[in-house]
Parts: C-alpha cells; sequence; structure tokens
C-alpha cells in the first residue's frame, strides 16, 4: 500500500515536469484517483516546498523552479555533501587540507 502510494507521488512529479497532467479531472482519472484526492496529493506536496501552480491555458500543472520530488534517505554524511555543493565548497579534500587558493592577482 504504501509503495503504491509513493509511486503516486512520482508520477505526479514527472507528469507536472512535463506539463502534461491535464486538469485535475484528467489527472485523476489518469491515476485511477478521485479528483479530492488528486488536491490532496498536490497540498501535501506543496506542504513539503514543491512550487506547484496550475497553468489554466495549458490546463497542467507546473514547478515555477526546475527541479523534482525526491523521496529518499540520505546519511548525514550525504547530506553535508549536498549542502557543500549548494555552498560552492569544493567536495573530495581530504580532511585538513587546506581549501585551494585563487592564483589570480
Amino acid at each position: 500500500m504504501q509503495k503504491e502510494i509513493l509511486n503516486r507521488f512520482l508520477r505526479i512529479d514527472h507528469l507536472i515536469r512535463i506539463k502534461g497532467t491535464g486538469t485535475p479531472a484528467q489527472l485523476a482519472e489518469r491515476l485511477n484517483l478521485s479528483e479530492r484526492s488528486i488536491y490532496d496529493y498536490i497540498n501535501y506536496m506543496k506542504a513539503l516546498g514543491c512550487p506547484i501552480k496550475f497553468d489554466s491555458f495549458r490546463e497542467t500543472y507546473y514547478y515555477e523552479e526546475e527541479g523534482f520530488f525526491v523521496i529518499a534517505f540520505f546519511t548525514k554524511e550525504k547530506l553535508l555533501q549536498l549542502k557543500m555543493l549548494e555552498d560552492g565548497t569544493v567536495i573530495g579534500r581530504e580532511s585538513g587540507d587546506e581549501p585551494m587558493q585563487n592564483s589570480e592577482p
């Protein structure tokens, strides 16, 4: 049961990224869910920080920013690495190594 729910989130995410959800009613039919359930899934994703909007002209959900919905477990080390990437810190240095200095004047 839980795996089915997670797969729905991933499928909804994919359809949002390709701007292929259709209206909430169409998406509900496509996923064999009620329209109310679609609103619940979308609202839950929004509560988790997904910047989801609906384009009434194209009749599809979309993300305001490029990205995707991830359901995963990260170790503290992996989270630190991701944080370093976000901050622009060099990854792969041995602890104790000095950061690279810019050699330009």
